[in-house]
């Protein structure tokens, strides 16, 4: 069993840092609403890989002598395709429904992991519903606020929902993957990260029909136009964020860092606003957004507490 002390002001900074760094993804992809969507989000992942490269090189070794098994290497394409069909959902919300809106809804997947253990498994907790339901509810208030047509739309909405349970089946095949502990860090990211790039790649040639003046290329983001805000989404999101996160848990409990995450959809719309310079939230989106953060933090706290043995803190 892990013992954990009280957590080092290093430690608080880092995870601050790496929350900032998680908000930023949404408004830095809200940004370029001139770029299709699956392009987009193929732009995201591809600076992602790049980044990821140099540590997939460092534990090259292992990958060599381990290798991949059949399970192994389904779970990773598994994985790969669950994030791109994240992206995808999540980034198309973001053209159909407020900053707000799509980070509430896509980051509910506590609510998504729990509502399908109950489904599956057939279990039944007092804690359980009640979390469910307070988020169900708050999820309820916030459409209120939606429409079928306009700046906060149903679909849009919907889309981020999709996201949210994308997100969860990623995280899930990732569990199951590194669970062991035997696979390193960037073995792992680098080949789902590629796989969900390309992905989305042949998805948007498939779909997507970019204004001339944007390049359909893997790599077009390279350009003077998109390089700032793409890298920034690859190393501040992704490298500083993601990375910062799992520092954090050196020192302190899981619970914490993921009860700090469900914060995303506040911090996200606050960087959005000194981005976009726009602040789109109606009358019912503070109060659903709250209760679902709140159902969201039950859940989390109920997850983490089944997820330990018996007997143990």
């Amino acid at each position: 069993m892990v013992v954990y002390t009280r957590p080092p002001k290093l430690a608080w900074g880092i995870l601050g840092i790496a929350l900032l760094g998680v908000s930023s993804g949404g408004p830095l992809l809200a940004s370029m609403p001139e770029v299709p969507p699956f392009l987009r989000a193929s732009w995201r992942l591809w600076a992602t890989s790049i980044v990821l490269a140099p540590g997939l090189y460092v534990q090259r070794a292992w990958f060599f002598e381990q290798g991949l098994d059949i399970r192994s290497a389904t779970m990773v394409l598994m994985s790969g395709i669950a994030l791109a069909v994240h992206f995808a959902a999540w980034t198309w919300s973001l053209d159909h429904t407020s900053l707000a809106h799509s980070l509430l809804f896509v980051t509910s997947h506590p609510i998504v992991i729990v509502t399908a253990m109950v489904i599956v498994q057939r279990k039944f907790d007092m804690v359980l519903v009640s979390g469910a339901m307070i988020g169900f509810l708050g999820a309820a208030l916030a459409l209120l606020d939606a429409s079928p047509t306009g700046d906060v739309t149903y679909a849009g909405d919907a889309a981020a929902f999709v996201g949210a349970v994308a997100g969860a089946a990623y995280l899930g095949a990732g569990r199951l993957l590194r669970s062991t502990g035997k696979m390193p860090l960037f073995v792992y990211a680098f080949p789902v990260t590629f796989i969900s790039a390309l992905t989305l790649s042949l998805i948007s040639v498939w779909l997507e029909t970019p204004p001339d003046s944007i390049s359909s290329h893997p790599l077009g983001w390279l350009g003077p136009s998109y390089f700032l805000p793409v890298s920034a989404l690859a190393l501040g999101a992704g490298l500083l964020g993601h990375t910062g996160l799992n520092a954090s848990l050196r020192w302190m409990p899981p619970i914490i860092v993921s009860v700090a995450l469900l914060f995303e959809p506040i911090l996200g719309t606050a960087i959005g606003y000194v981005i976009l310079g726009q602040l789109k939230i109606g009358l019912w989106t503070p109060i659903g957004g709250v209760l679902m953060i709140i159902g969201a933090s039950i859940l989390t706290i109920w997850l983490d507490r089944e997820s330990k043995p018996k007997g143990t803190d």
